[in-house]
């Protein structure tokens, strides 16, 4: 074979396996005595057409990728039924028990958790709390997994007497008795925030009526007594 046959073979070959050309086999070195073509040359090209169909996958939507979400979450968008205090006291425990400091709380966090709220849980225990709530089976759990755990049980959504129920309920008198006053349950101390959120803006308005008619009264007055002036001028 010439060498530029060779070189042309050669750089076709290339072309294949950077997706310029479809995949053909391609023998550089010829046929020997009628021998077929070396099976190394056939395999490259097999996986060469597997790679470009999954690419095609890809492209077209039908393929899945290995990729994690990158979504960001904001739980004060998705999680609309607690205030930010009560949002904000959950990311506070959470990131309390989160002793590696990595936006998660694994198997053991979850286990010391459990014993300082006075709850421990058996090692099955503590893996079905886990279960219970972990949407991408990391066997650990995220803020927003831990977020879930207050809306299931919001919404009456846990067993009474589940791990997570009572990680629920002892958190609910943490989160009332500092954040809402002394409410016995979350739900009432939700009510007895929003209330009191109320009755708040409720008497920042009677201020500033207060403030406004006071305003007009003086004015009233000296114009009165800018009157009863020219009167006596």
């Amino acid at each position: 074979m010439g060498t530029e046959e060779l070189s042309s073979k050669l750089s076709r070959r290339l072309q294949i396996e950077e997706g310029a050309e479809d995949p053909v086999a391609v023998d550089i070195l010829g046929h020997q005595n009628g021998s077929e073509e070396k099976p190394t040359t056939a395999n490259a090209d097999s996986e060469l057409g597997a790679k470009l169909m999954r690419r095609g996958e890809l492209n077209e939507g039908l393929g899945e990728q290995c990729q994690p979400s990158m979504k960001v979450l904001n739980p004060y968008t998705e999680f609309k039924e607690f205030s930010r205090n009560q949002i904000k006291d959950m990311e506070k425990m959470f990131k309390t028990f989160d002793a590696g400091k990595d936006n998660y709380i694994d198997l053991m966090e979850l286990k010391l958790m459990m014993e300082k709220l006075g709850a421990p849980q058996t090692h099955l225990g503590l893996k079905n709390m886990i279960k219970e709530v972990d949407e991408d089976l990391d066997n650990k759990l995220s803020f927003r997994e831990f977020l879930l755990i207050f809306r299931k049980a919001a919404a009456g959504e846990l067993a009474e007497d589940s791990g997570l129920s009572v990680l629920a309920r002892l958190s609910e008198i943490d989160v009332s008795t500092e954040g809402v006053k002394g409410a016995k349950t979350f739900f009432e101390a939700k009510v007895q925030a929003i209330n009191e959120s109320n009755r708040f803006e409720a008497e920042i308005r009677q201020e500033q009526e207060a403030k406004k008619k006071q305003v007009e009264e003086q004015k009233q007055r000296r114009t009165a007594f800018k009157e009863l002036q020219s009167a006596f001028k």
